[in-house]
């Protein structure tokens, strides 16, 4: 039986209206009716623009409205764990940025209303949904790679920029920066990671401990030094609490190490999706830049032996894409000519159809409440863990009980 698509209010123009090219073609399954930001002229541009929408410049209005099924929350990540209990509890399902708490007791506290209401959750980490990451998905859970030891992850992104406003005042990213000091933004990094090694899902890993350290502050205080003058706070190395690059290590319960970097301060090109994975019988590299193919090398497949074999060929890198015949994920095979020019890389368009499936389907999405709080809480763990000078802390399993 034909269902009625899901109907999504997106709530946070900027963010949220880089999502409008990747509705269309999945129009059958979820169709936006609304739209919320706080800010007025924007949500009059909505207004001008799509007046078939309805509009909200209140957020407990929206979630009042009887003719919105389920909300996408692209706001700032500081909000994301209120938002989603209000609207779990207004019988909306949900949709929502990264990340999805930035406390453990957030955590539990959404993960209580996800049990209790029985609605579908979903954080909405695009990069779990990348050609190659969902490739290389595939590869690792055949066994391609064998046993799985080692795997890392980087998220490098210079957005100084994003942190204040034209007259200097910080918003909430550079608040964010002053006031924390830890792996503060780490699923993009490390969702596809987990998702490799099937962490949270029956028969997979745990996270089990995780040590983190933050080199000094050096680029922001230059930075803003050099564009408010040595009058603004920001200028006083001392006012920032975040240094430039944060590193993790993550221990899972099998055993598999996990690193972790996480820089949006330094002074470079993006690298905002830096990924390995090490097997017994080989490994996976992602491109250093937009230019460069990802890399593989899988014994008995690719060229060479390694250990290398006297008068044999060494071991030599190929690009993953030569077994995209094989490997290529379904979804990607059939939609990839569509929607690879789309937000990130297509990954947005991927986000989207698991979410409206899950719901119709009555199932849980691949990224359910338990991963989304369980890859958030890096961000309180690592902060505990700095200020102890790197001692290791332990993972919260947030499938049992309160004790």
């Amino acid at each position: 039986m034909a269902r009625n698509p899901v109907r999504l209010a997106i709530v946070g123009g900027g963010r949220g209206s880089a999502f409008l090219k990747v509705l269309a073609p999945l129009s059958d399954k979820i169709q936006l009716v609304a739209f919320c930001d706080k800010r007025e002229e924007l949500v009059g541009k909505w207004k001008e623009e799509r007046p078939d929408l309805l509009t909200f410049s209140s957020y407990e209005r929206l979630l009042e409205s009887p003719d919105v099924d389920a909300v996408f929350l692209a706001t700032p990540f500081t909000l994301h764990a209120d938002q989603s209990i209000r609207a779990l509890r207004a019988g909306k399902h949900v949709l929502c940025e990264v990340i999805a708490t930035t406390t453990i007791e957030e955590s539990w506290a959404l993960v209580e209303a996800v049990e209790q209401t029985g609605l579908t959750y979903m954080m909405a980490e695009n990069c779990v949904f990348t050609r190659s990451n969902m490739m290389v998905a595939r590869m690792a859970h055949s066994g391609v790679f064998g046993e799985l030891s080692f795997a890392e992850g980087a998220y490098i992104h210079d957005v100084r920029n994003l942190m204040h406003d034209a007259e200097g005042t910080l918003t909430w990213r550079g608040r964010l920066r002053r006031d924390f000091n830890g792996m503060v933004y780490p699923t993009h990094s490390l969702g596809p990671i987990a998702h490799w090694l099937n962490v949270n899902k029956e028969g997979g890993d745990e996270f089990e401990s995780m040590t983190s350290l933050v080199s000094k502050e050096v680029a922001n205080h230059h930075y803003f030094r050099e564009l408010f003058g040595d009058n603004h706070p920001g200028a006083d190395r001392d006012y920032w609490q975040q240094g430039d690059s944060a590193v993790a290590l993550i221990k899972t319960k099998k055993g598999v190490l996990i690193q972790l970097r996480y820089d949006v301060k330094s002074a470079r090109p993006m690298n905002a999706t830096h990924y390995g994975l090490q097997g017994a019988n080989g490994a996976f590299l992602a491109g250093r830049h937009q230019d460069e193919d990802p890399i593989v090398w899988i014994k008995g497949l690719s060229p060479g032996f390694s250990p290398h074999i006297p008068k044999e060929p060494k071991a030599k890198w190929e690009s993953l894409w030569n077994y995209s015949e094989s490997f290529e994920h379904e979804l990607w095979r059939k939609w990839r000519n569509e929607i690879e020019q789309t937000g990130h890389g297509g990954s947005d368009f991927f986000v989207l159809d698991e979410f409206a499936s899950a719901i119709a389907e009555n199932r849980r999405p691949l990224i359910d409440v338990y991963d989304a709080v369980s890859w958030s809480s890096v961000f309180p763990l690592s902060v505990e863990s700095v200020q102890s000078q790197g001692k290791p802390v332990d993972f919260i399993s947030f499938r049992r009980n309160r004790q």
